[in-house]
């Protein structure tokens, strides 16, 4: 599970067109339909915090998970002009660890698609059950195999701006059902007097990031195996059932008490 480095810079400046502002009235929707209006509130794979930062701003208490030091370095600049004191740790979510638990648990913009193994993702709802308060919610969406076989498939997406440019070529491996993304970035240099000395007009940045798809029937035997109870899958941002060329589902799971649950 890698974490975005030489990108995290640059990340809300090329993902400037994500709908976090949709996608926070959606999930807070989700939440009234289970009674969650306020309270204390878990993001996995939080990144810059974006997401975050619009869940504070209706009400809830915020905690951001994220493996990547340099999105939440960035995250915790955003701070300073937010409602609420939002805490961000670095971790990774196959094991991550708080000190009590929370209301709900959020994860948006595709992160549980870089856990790469079904044990692996197991092992994060096992945790997510054991943080959440008792009938706590789970909330997460997953870009499907359609969208990885049929959208981005094994095309390249490009884009250059002044800001900086970059190229994303997709791979996509149907028998392993995984999506390749090999990220090249170039940024420019704005430093003249390094331009002068060193003759670069830019720097060259290379990543590459691993996501798979998981389909619904395996996921909601993950959850339950875990020990969660399985609500609901809907195509993104609706609360129908998922058609077949769906892009994006979002799944809810509820949490169910155990006697060998340990909170901390």
């Amino acid at each position: 599970m890698q974490a975005y480095t030489s990108f995290a810079a640059v990340y809300d400046l090329f993902m400037d067109n994500v709908p976090y502002e949709d996608w926070a009235d959606y999930v807070q929707k989700l939440l009234k339909k289970y009674s969650i209006k306020d309270g204390l509130l878990l993001e996995l794979g939080c990144g810059t915090g974006s997401m975050a930062r619009c869940l504070a701003k209706k009400g809830f208490d915020m905690i951001g998970i994220d493996n990547s030091e340099e999105m939440l370095a960035i995250a915790r600049e955003k701070n300073a002009d937010c409602e609420g004191d939002i805490l961000y740790l670095c971790q990774d979510m196959r094991e991550f660890e708080l000190y009590g638990t929370v209301r709900a648990v959020i994860s948006v913009c595709d992160s549980m698609n870089y856990i790469l193994s079904e044990e692996d993702l197991q092992k994060v709802f096992k945790l997510v059950n054991n943080y959440l308060d008792p009938q706590g919610i789970f909330i997460f969406d997953l870009d499907t195999e359609f969208a990885y076989r049929e959208i981005l498939g094994d095309n390249t997406i490009a884009e250059n701006r002044e800001e900086g440019s970059f190229i994303w070529e997709n791979t996509y491996y149907e028998e392993e059902l995984m999506n390749e993304i090999n990220l090249t970035l170039f940024i420019p240099n704005h430093s003249s007097k390094e331009q002068i000395e060193t003759n670069t007009l830019y720097h060259k940045f290379e990543e590459t990031h691993y996501r798979k798809a998981y389909s619904v029937d395996r996921v909601k035997q993950l959850i339950e195996e875990a020990g969660m109870e399985w609500v609901a899958v809907y195509d993104a941002l609706t609360e129908k059932k998922p058609q077949k060329d769906c892009e994006r589902v979002y799944i809810i799971a509820r949490e169910k008490r155990h006697a060998e649950k340990l909170y901390i």
